[in-house]
């Protein structure tokens, strides 16, 4: 029975390298095959070497961010310990937008993702340390203490990603191209809700001294590698060195291969049509960015639907494998490969919103946001009612809402921040934006971490569910607004159509 097993979670394994591949493989097909303002194979090849690491390192800071759940589900830290924790760092990265924003916009996305590269690693690392320290022994340790200082400090070099991938993505990408090129980078994200996951999940089965089951492949590889053989106590360190290790990696490719614009690659500088076309704000001091972001009531808006976001994408990501081990109503399909499934259904939710938005709206991002966040409140309203008795409704409805949000995060947070931004304003107003998502993050953590016991589950939807029409609303309110730029080039290529009549 065991070699039956065994078997299984080798094919397992198989099957998600081969589902991972076939997606990256995807990803870079559509690229290339996506270009609709006809740029030369020489620009297509630089510029996707410009955002491709970008992204790759952005998905892999995921892996460094989430690893903290992993020891909550490991019981090595308690829910309502690692709500704290988790609740703090989401504020401190909310926080720092306000600062790191208009200083990704002075000193450019290639320098802000190797910083964020770096500095996530390091303080990965010392929070990988003090586990270390505390279950060697050194129980004096107050663990929250040091994990949430550390984290903190991490998660405030993880709010240079986003908006440094955002900041050369306002450069080399015409306003008509960036709905796809949200699609690819909710793709991503996604790619990083797997890693964030899944394979957290697999460091922990392969460093456990109290695993049951057969041997397999990658358990082996961890004990022989990292010397675990023999050892009396779970290395669960290693969930903060491995990432560490691989942003490190990332970071010497960034340094390599990235160039912030295409006049900076030896091209003619790109006019991409976005809100910087005409714009005579002045964007020479971090006051004076901050204030015209901060102005822009339309980008307000925009933070008020990503923080809604924030509270639905974390309010099911985070929780749904802890509401598997407190009720007993998981799926186990869903719950052995959460990382997996949230991946797929948010490169659908990424696509889909990407795609629709171009071409059906005209590169307006409201109407497909707020389509999506009617779906949302729909899957909760489901939840609340099936959280007691119907455990595949509850696991499909998770999954629902995971692809719902990431194409609201990715068309809202990815795209229409640098749209209504603009090329010199685009960190800080995507920083705005993602610092409203991650408010809202914090909030729900420390919110259900304070809420939900065993017994008191239902109040899980019943509190995701009004943020959905929240989102709806401020969605509405954006229903028809367009860049001035986007609106000039719109107007040009009606003219020229008009002309060939």
């Amino acid at each position: 029975m065991q070699a039956v097993v065994a078997e299984g979670k080798r094919q397992g394994t198989f099957m998600q390298f081969f589902v991972l591949g076939a997606i990256l493989t995807y990803i870079i097909t559509l690229y290339f095959l996506r270009n609709p303002l006809k740029h030369s194979r020489r620009f297509m090849w630089k510029r996707f070497l410009s955002w491709f690491p970008l992204g790759m390192t952005y998905s892999f800071m995921y892996m460094a961010r989430y690893n903290l759940d992993a020891l909550a589900t490991a019981n090595v830290i308690t829910k309502a310990q690692k709500s704290t924790i988790s609740g703090w760092g989401f504020f401190i990265y909310a926080a720092a937008l306000f600062i790191t924003g208009p200083l990704i916009d002075r000193i450019g996305g290639k320098k802000g993702m190797v910083m964020a590269s770096l500095g996530a690693g390091i303080f990965n690392i010392l929070m990988g340390w003090v586990l270390y320290l505390y279950l060697h022994g050194e129980t004096s340790i107050n663990i929250v203490l040091w994990l949430g200082l550390f984290y903190s400090c991490n998660m405030f070099f993880q709010s240079f990603g986003a908006i440094s991938t955002i900041k050369v993505k306002s450069f080399w990408f015409h306003v008509r191209e960036r709905g796809t090129f949200g699609a690819i980078f909710g793709t991503l994200i996604s790619l990083g809700v797997y890693y964030a996951f899944d394979w957290t999940e697999a460091i922990v089965k392969a460093v456990r001294v109290d695993y049951v089951g057969e041997s397999y492949f990658f358990r082996n590889f961890m004990q022989s590698a990292f010397a675990l053989q023999g050892t009396t106590t779970s290395s669960f360190w290693l969930l903060f060195f491995i990432p560490a290790g691989f942003l490190f990696i990332w970071a010497l490719i960034d340094l390599i291969m990235i160039k912030d614009t295409p006049d900076s690659a030896g091209f003619e500088k790109l006019e991409t049509y976005d809100a910087s076309l005409g714009d005579r704000t002045d964007y020479s001091s971090w006051y004076k960015i901050l204030k015209a972001i901060l102005t822009n009531k339309i980008i307000l808006m925009i933070g008020m639907i990503e923080f809604t976001s924030g509270i639905l994408r974390d309010g099911v990501m985070k929780w749904y494998r802890l509401y598997d081990k407190d009720t007993g109503f998981g799926v186990v399909s869903i719950f052995d490969h959460w990382g997996l499934w949230a991946c797929v259904t948010g490169i659908v939710g990424g696509f889909s919103a990407g795609w629709i938005s171009d071409r059906y709206f005209h590169s307006r991002r409201a109407p497909v946001a707020g389509i999506l966040q009617l779906v949302m409140f729909g899957a909760t309203t489901a939840m609340f009612f099936s959280i007691s008795h119907h455990p595949m409704i509850m696991g499909v409805c998770c999954l629902i809402i995971m692809m719902a949000v990431i194409g609201v995060h990715s068309i809202m947070s990815g795209t229409a921040t640098a749209d209504f931004g603009g090329r010199k304003g685009a960190a800080t107003a995507t920083g705005i934006a993602d610092g409203f998502s991650k408010f809202g993050s914090s909030l729900q953590e420390f919110v259900l971490g304070a809420i939900i016991t065993k017994q008191t589950w239902q109040y899980w939807p019943a509190f995701l569910a009004p943020a959905a029409l929240l989102g709806f609303f401020f969605a509405a309110k954006l229903w028809r607004e367009l860049p001035e730029g986007t609106k000039k080039y719109l107007a040009e290529v009606e003219k020229v159509k008009m002309s060939r009549y």
